[in-house]
């Protein structure tokens, strides 16, 4: 399966190509600038900042870390309608998980409701909620806290270079 070069999200269905690069949606593919920006950046530069982060303070409670990526799933239906999203949000773990139980109740709430997709994604999405809460740290920055912290700085250097308003090459 494909992964996502913005987010790190599986890509199921669809998708854009660009170049070497895929990405899950058209908001990641405005992020295309960025990581290729992002790919020019030392890897130890970014493990360095990455670092930083994950020992630091949350970015929404000002709490104490581990702050890295957690990644909350909810689906809502509506008859013929059902959709379904991942939202990564970079937070402590009480953060993470506050999220990810409102999310999965969200879910058990509203995504039943359609036919065929929400009797399918409200089980996947409400224990991919509860697998996230109950996984443990790894005891240093993940992946994807690398990536999201790449295009961090890459964006700084966009914005450094009078590129505010990144968009896809």
């Amino acid at each position: 399966m494909a992964t996502c070069s913005a987010c790190g999200t599986t890509i199921l269905f669809g998708g854009t190509r660009d170049g070497d690069l895929r990405f899950c949606n058209a908001k990641c593919h405005t992020k295309g600038y960025l990581v290729r920006i992002a790919q020019s950046i030392p890897a130890d530069t970014i493990a360095q900042h990455a670092s930083g982060i994950y020992h630091g303070r949350c970015p929404k409670c000002q709490g104490p870390g581990p702050v890295d990526v957690r990644t909350s799933y909810r689906v809502w239906s509506a008859l013929l309608l059902t959709s379904w999203q991942s939202s990564p949000t970079i937070c402590c773990r009480s953060c993470g998980r506050k999220k990810q139980a409102s999310d999965a109740l969200f879910s058990l709430v509203l995504g039943w409701w359609g036919f065929p997709w929400g009797l399918v994604m409200t089980p996947v999405q409400i224990g991919r909620n509860i697998a996230g809460m109950f996984k443990s740290d790894d005891h240093q920055p993940s992946k994807a806290l690398e990536t999201a912290t790449g295009l961090m700085l890459a964006s700084q250097v966009a914005s450094k270079h009078g590129r505010t308003n990144a968009r896809a090459i």
